[in-house]
């Protein structure tokens, strides 16, 4: 966990993409956030920042789509900047 907001319930996770961390890597670890968070008694929201300079990321608005539909019962917001 990055940053615990605890009077509102939100958790700030923050990812930078890099050589060997790109969409299915970060897919991957932001899965197991998700599932991780949603089970920990003082988050509500998670709110996810990745900071892809490089543009890594190939398809930022489908990777963005899969993470924040995931899980109906639980809030996730996913950024991403820049997006290509």
């Amino acid at each position: 966990m990055d940053f615990l907001i605890n009077p509102f319930g939100i958790v700030l996770e923050i990812k930078k993409t890099r050589k060997g961390l790109g969409s299915k890597e970060l897919d991957k670890q932001l899965i197991d956030d998700i599932v991780r968070y949603k089970k920990h008694p003082n988050c509500k929201k998670l709110l996810c920042f990745i900071y892809d300079p490089e543009e890594r990321i190939t398809n930022p608005k489908g990777l963005i789509t899969d993470l924040e539909n995931m899980d109906t019962t639980f809030d996730v917001k996913v950024l991403i900047s820049p997006m290509n």
